[in-house]
């Protein structure tokens, strides 16, 4: 398997992991309502309802934000090597590897610290298009492309 693939497969166990995770609790926080709602009556009952159901929206917007970067992931092909910089790509810029694909945490895959870089973020915008020897400049720092693939 190659690094790239690696690299892919590990960023979507990640996302599906979170998808699971908050799918029990939306599961979870709609049992417990309609539990609730079984035996009780009154004020706090309400309140107690109404609390479950903002919790409930906040999860299900999480949620549709996990699913956003599943299906991001889901359009690379890491068989696509690129001369210029696109989403998927796997770039050695300094001495840091970024992954070009959604904002996620970084990673370790065969002794290399991987970041997953959102291509609207700061830096993933100024690198699109880029190619072997460029270099951008955020906040005064500046990142050399060294390897794209």
């Amino acid at each position: 398997m190659i690094f790239k693939e690696q690299i892919l497969l590990r960023y979507k166990q990640l996302v599906q992991d979170r998808i699971d995770v908050f799918q029990d609790m939306i599961t979870g926080l709609a049992t417990d309502a309609q539990n609730d709602a079984k035996g009780s009556a009154g004020d706090k009952h309400e309140t107690a309802l109404s609390m479950m159901h903002i919790e409930q929206e906040k999860l299900t917007q999480k949620l549709r934000e996990i699913l956003e970067q599943k299906e991001i992931l889901n359009q690379i092909d890491p068989q696509t090597n690129n001369k210029k910089i696109a989403l998927g790509s796997l770039v050695k810029v300094n001495e840091m590897w970024l992954f070009l694909s959604t904002a996620l945490p970084k990673t370790e895959i065969e002794g290399k610290t991987i970041f997953a870089l959102s291509t609207q973020s700061p830096l993933g915008s100024k690198l699109m298009g880029k190619e072997v020897g460029n270099s951008v400049e955020i906040n005064g720092k500046v990142y050399e492309v060294i390897q794209i693939y």
